[in-house]
C-alpha cells in the first residue's frame, strides 16, 4: 500500500464532513418526501367540484332534508385493502376502523387530517364499537396462532378483555360486525366469511351454524338469539331500540334485511321483511339515523349482469323501507358510521378508501363522545 492509497471503507476528514452533511440533506429530502407522500395519500379530496355535488342521488323527495346543498363526498385516504366497521371516538375527535386483510386497525384523526395505525396484529379485526363506557369493543375476525375469532374490550389502560370467543364450547366462526344497545348489551353477528380464504385470515372449518349473538351487559353471559340466517351481516337498533334489523348476506335470491321485534328480556320476538336488495344490488353494514332511516353500505352482489358503477355506494331507506337516496362512490362500500363533532359527518369505509360527507343528520344513538 502506498503513502497515498487509503483502506477499503475509509473516509477522510475532510470527505466525513461532505459525507454527513450530504446524508443529513439526503434524509431531511427524504423525510419531507415521505410526509408529503403521507399527506398525498391521506389529504381530503373532493372527488367532484360541484354544488350541490351530482354524487348525491335523491330518489325521493323526502331525501332533500338530509342533503346539505353545499356539502360533497370527500376521499380522506386510500391505499387500503377492504376496510371495515368504523368507529366514531368524540372525545379523540378520531375514527377508528378495521383494514381487514393487513391485519390491522387504523386511526384517522379529525384534527390533523391524517392516518396512522392504530392497531397492528389485530387479529383480522372486523366491525368495531364502542360500549356505554367508551371501551373499544372488536370482532377478531380470524385466529392468529392461538388467538382470533372472539369479541374483546380494550380497557381503558390497554389491557385486552375477552368477552367471548366460543358457544357451548365451540369456538365461533368470524365475528363480523357488532353494536352495543342502551343496556350495556352487545350484539354481534358471526358468518363464516373470512374462514373460507388466507386473505382476510386463515382458512378453517367452521364449528358453529351461521348466528346473531348477545352478551349480556352485566353478566357477560352469551345467548344465540338467530339462528336461521344465511350469512348475517350488518346489525343495527332503531331510535327506540324496539326493533334489530339484521342484514342477511347471503339470502337467495336477493339479500334482505328483516327487522325484528326485540322483547325486554333481551329476546327477539316476530320478524318481518324489511328490505330486499333488488336489481343486483347487495347489503353490508349499514347505521340507522334519528329519524328511523337505514343508511346501508351497498354495491353489486357479483352477478355477471350488474352494474358496479351504478350500484356502489350508500343507499338510504326510510323508516318504511323506501329507498329515499343514493350516495354514489367510485368503489363499493361494506360499512359506515355517522361522527365528526355534531355528529353529522358520515363516514363510508370503501374498497381502498375512506369517504366523508356531511349530512344533516345523526345516529339514532347519537353521543358527543
Amino acid at each position: 500500500m502506498g503513502k497515498n492509497d487509503v483502506p477499503s471503507g475509509t473516509v477522510l476528514a475532510g470527505s466525513r464532513r461532505s459525507f454527513l452533511k450530504q446524508s443529513a440533506t439526503l434524509a431531511a429530502a427524504t423525510a419531507v418526501g415521505a410526509a408529503a407522500l403521507s399527506r398525498a395519500s391521506t389529504a381530503a379530496e373532493a372527488i367532484s367540484q360541484r354544488y350541490p355535488d351530482p354524487l348525491i342521488e335523491v330518489l325521493d323527495d323526502s331525501f332533500m332534508s338530509y342533503r346539505v346543498f353545499n356539502a360533497g363526498v370527500e376521499r380522506l385516504a386510500t391505499g387500503l385493502h377492504w376496510p371495515e366497521g368504523p368507529v366514531w371516538s368524540g372525545d379523540g375527535r378520531y375514527l377508528l376502523f378495521s383494514d381487514v386483510p393487513n391485519n390491522r386497525i387504523m386511526r384517522w384523526d379529525e384534527i390533523s387530517d391524517s392516518l396512522g395505525v392504530y392497531r397492528y396484529n389485530s387479529n383480522f379485526s372486523n366491525g368495531l364499537a364502542r360500549d356505554r363506557q367508551g371501551r373499544l369493543i372488536v370482532c377478531e375476525g380470524s385466529t392468529t396462532s392461538t388467538e382470533g375469532r372472539r369479541v374483546t374490550r380494550t380497557e381503558y389502560d390497554g389491557r385486552i378483555t375477552v368477552l367471548a370467543d366460543q358457544f357451548e364450547g365451540k369456538r365461533f366462526n368470524s365475528p363480523n360486525d357488532v353494536v352495543v344497545k342502551r343496556d350495556g348489551s352487545i350484539w354481534f353477528t358471526d358468518p363464516p366469511f373470512q374462514t373460507g380464504n388466507n386473505y382476510e385470515g386463515h382458512k378453517i372449518t367452521p364449528e358453529l351454524p351461521d348466528a346473531v349473538y348477545r352478551i349480556d351487559g352485566q353478566t357477560l353471559k352469551v345467548t344465540r338469539v338467530i339462528d336461521n340466517f344465511a350469512g348475517p351481516n350488518g346489525l343495527c337498533f332503531s331510535p327506540d331500540e324496539r326493533t334489530l334489523y339484521v342484514v342477511e348476506g347471503r339470502a337467495k335470491p336477493n339479500r334482505l334485511i328483516w327487522a325484528y321485534a326485540v322483547n325486554a328480556d333481551g329476546t327477539l320476538g316476530e320478524r318481518r321483511k324489511h328490505i330486499e336488495a333488488l336489481e343486483y344490488g347487495a347489503l353490508d353494514g349499514m347505521r340507522c339515523d334519528e329519524d328511523g332511516n337505514l343508511w346501508c353500505g351497498w354495491g353489486s352482489n357479483g352477478a355477471r349482469e350488474a352494474k358496479p358503477e351504478m350500484l356502489d355506494g350508500v343507499r338510504v331507506f326510510n323508516a318504511q323501507g323506501k329507498a329515499i337516496g343514493h350516495i354514489h362512490l367510485p368503489e363499493r362500500c361494506p360499512n359506515l358510521c355517522f361522527g365528526g363533532t355534531a355528529g353529522n359527518r358520515l363516514f363510508m369505509t370503501s374498497s381502498h378508501s375512506l369517504y366523508a360527507l356531511y349530512v344533516n343528520t345523526r345516529d339514532a344513538t347519537f353521543n358527543p363522545t
